[in-house]
């Protein structure tokens, strides 16, 4: 069950919790990516996408997180966590939050190359429906290569892939050992991910440099 504000432009709290099929609140978990629990949330046509970190109430099982809607629409809220009771594997599960007001649609169009804040990203290699497959996405900032990648969630990038239409999440995991504290790297940050159909896929990378994600 998720409690979230439905309304835009008021400071409120997600919150949440994530219950066994007797409807138990879950309240240990394994650490993976150097959190217990990722919280992404996207709009229905791909923007808006945040990934946040919310604080657990051990005591009642429930996660929690300030909150804010910038913009209305349909938006999917993902869980993606790792029971810590026996042998349990990664989990994510996900829910619809409809957020009153007027919605104005984006349409993006496919392409390699993003840019954000001064940096500029560009995706290389496939995805193959069925099969695992390698990106590699490059980090450039003014024309040049970036090599101060900063670990971030044990890793110099963490990658969200989702399936455009039902938004279907993607498992991805990056290459390469784990990252030292202090250990930079870049440009070029890998990942493995495998697609389950043909289709448009949405890629949301994070990534941190000078101490800023």
């Amino acid at each position: 069950p998720i409690d979230a504000p439905t309304t835009i432009g008021e400071a409120e709290e997600l919150s949440f919790q994530i219950q066994t099929a007797e409807g138990e609140p879950v309240t240990e978990f394994t650490e993976a990516h150097e959190k217990d629990l990722h919280l992404i949330v996207v709009r229905s046509d791909g923007t808006g996408f945040r990934h946040v970190h919310p604080e657990l109430d051990a005591s009642t099982g429930t996660w929690s997180v300030p909150w804010t809607w910038e913009a209305a629409g349909s938006y999917r809220v993902y869980a993606d966590f790792t029971p810590a009771a026996g042998d349990a594997e990664g989990l994510t599960l996900t829910r619809t939050v409809e957020v009153a007001g007027d919605v104005t649609p984006v349409t993006t169009e496919v392409q390699r190359t993003a840019e954000v804040d001064g940096f500029t990203v560009t995706l290389a290699g496939e995805l193959t429906a069925g099969e695992p497959g390698t990106l590699t996405l490059s980090v450039e900032r003014g024309g040049m290569p970036v090599t101060a990648l900063e670990p971030y969630l044990g890793a110099f990038g963490h990658l969200v892939a989702l399936r455009n239409g039902d938004l279907a999440y993607l498992h991805v995991h990056p290459e390469g050992s784990e990252p030292e504290a202090g250990e930079t790297g870049g440009p070029e940050i890998g990942f493995t991910a495998e697609a389950p159909t043909a289709g448009r896929y949405l890629l949301y990378l994070d990534f941190q440099v000078d101490g800023e994600v």
